[in-house]
This record gives structure tokens, sequence and C-alpha cells, in this order.
């Protein structure tokens, strides 16, 4: 195995292949751009030509994030919604996006790179809660500019340590190619394999849209907890005599309220994934009466156009 053609494109066509990297992780696909920056950096000739890399960097960054900012603008929260679907365990993606950027505001742009997953939700959320594009440009670019140099200034410093790891691959190049074989096949199975412990856990028993609005006009009306955040419900509208509660307050948000008493969870989740998780936790408190509603805030939008 020749590394020499490794090191030809580092060297002659980095600034493309960091670029086109960044830019596609930023958009969401599962491609780590990392540890391209590093290799790419470990074969710079200088400052200057780690200073371009660096720029190309942040410019593919910007580009994504400006992409998913100008779709949180216009579409709201339906484009977090779309991301968290490929989420493999979605179960509070929406509220833990949106309750990180409320806490930290500007600095979850600037720190969000270095969260895995964080980094292209955090822009829709900014668009979506109309944050003003100039402070988002400006925090988006530091926040680049901070998780790229890192990347490039690591590889740059480590140069002939990484040449050395380069120059032991080319030696062992078959067995390292099982290994990389390996290591991808387990980690895709893992991945699989919580996909379908999610999966398992989703199947609680529901409660239907017609179900619940028969039992809201019965004599036992059930407790309804939505599990929006305030900002997601002011977006997209409040449900009736519902109780916004978050995951971490579900106990306190029943004070009063009987073990047996119906209950209902409502989320903005894909696959009910919150609801779900909230349900089950209640009735590990004995609240047998919990059940998610089907089809979440959607389903009740739906149910009264």
């Amino acid at each position: 195995m020749d590394s020499t053609w490794i090191n030809q494109l580092l060297q002659r066509d980095s600034n493309v292949l960091v670029f086109v990297n960044v830019l596609l992780q930023q958009l969401g696909l599962p491609v780590p751009s990392v540890p391209t920056m590093v290799l790419a950096a470990s074969q710079s000739t200088g400052l200057m030509a780690l200073a371009t890399m660096l720029l190309a960097a942040v410019l593919a960054s910007l580009v994504a994030d400006w992409i998913w900012y100008a779709a949180g603008r216009r579409f709201g929260y339906r484009v977090l919604a779309l991301l968290c679907k490929m989420s493999i365990n979605p179960s509070s993606c929406v509220n833990q996006t949106e309750a990180r950027f409320t806490k930290w505001g500007v600095w979850s742009l600037v720190f969000g790179k270095f969260i895995p997953g964080f980094a292209t939700v955090a822009p829709p959320v900014a668009g979506a809660l109309g944050m003003a594009p100039s402070s988002f440009f400006m925090a988006s670019a530091m926040g680049a500019g901070l998780w790229a140099g890192m990347a490039l200034l690591a590889g740059y410093a480590f140069q002939a340590q990484i040449d050395g790891a380069l120059a032991w691959m080319t030696a062992h190049g078959i067995h390292l190619t099982l290994i990389g074989i390996a290591l991808v096949a387990t980690v895709i199975g893992w991945k699989y394999w919580q996909k379908a412990r999610f999966e398992r856990l989703a199947a609680i028993q529901h409660i239907d849209m017609d179900a619940f609005t028969q039992a809201l006009a019965g004599p036992r009306p059930p407790h309804i907890i939505d599990l929006r955040s305030h900002s997601l419900a002011l977006d997209a509208g409040f449900i009736p005599n519902a109780h916004l509660t978050e995951y971490s307050a579900l106990a306190q948000s029943l004070a009063g309220v009987d073990k047996d008493y119906p209950i209902v969870t409502i989320c903005a989740c894909p696959q009910d994934a919150g609801a779900v998780q909230a349900a089950q936790n209640l009735q590990k408190l004995g609240y047998r009466n919990a059940y998610p509603l089907r089809g979440g805030f959607d389903a009740w939008k739906a149910a009264q156009a």
C-alpha cells in the first residue's frame, strides 16, 4: 500500500478537500471533517497555507450554517423536527436543542461545534427563534474559526508524528484495512441495535386522537402534559388546559394528581419519542394510566382544523 498519493492529495487539493468535507458534515452528513483537517494540516508547507485551509473550513461552515439558519427562519421548528428524525434516539431532540440554545444564547453557536450533533441543529433553532442575522453570522464565524483552528493547529503541530503514522499505515495497510472494516461494521451494528432498542421502547400503548377527544368531553378529562418548550408553544400554539412541563420536572407537575387518574403526554418529537419516554417514566412512578398521544402535537393541531 503506497501512501504517496494520499500525501499528494493533501498537499495539492487540501483546500478543496477541507471545504467539501466541512460543508458536507455541517449540512448533516455523517462524514467527520476533523480527521481530514488534521491530516491536511500535517502536510501544510507553512502558516500561510494553514491560514488558507482555515479560511476554506470557516467559509464552508458558514455556508452550511446559513442554509440551516435561513431554513429555520422560513419553516420554523419543522426543520428541526426533520433533523431529529435522522437521530438514532430522537427522544427529546427538539427540547434538548432549544434548552441549550436558550440557556447559552449566542455562545451556543460559538462552542456548539464541539458538541456532536448540536452543530447542525443549532442554526435552525437560531433562525426559528428569530436571532438577528448579524449576531448569528458573527457567532457562527467565531465558532467555526475556533473549532477548525484547533484541528488545523493540532495537525500542524504534530506533523512528524502524523508522517510516522502514515508510514506505519503504509507498511501495515492490509491489516489496518481489515481492522477498519471491522470497526465500521461494529459502529453500524451498534447504531442499528440502538435504533431497534428505541423502537421496542416506543411500542408502549398510545391513545389515539379520537379517544383523546372523547376523554376530554367525559367526566374525567385527562391531565395533559405538554412537553414542548415555551418558545415552541409560542411559535406553534398552545394546547388548552395543558401543562407545559420539562422532562426533568414531570413528577413535580403532578402534585395533587391521583395515581389512577388518566394522563396524556404530548410532544412535537419524531415517533412521539419524548411523549413515550415521559409516559414510561410516569408509569414507573405508579401513574398507571399515563399514555402518549399518537401523532403528538401535529395530530392535535390537525384535529382542530
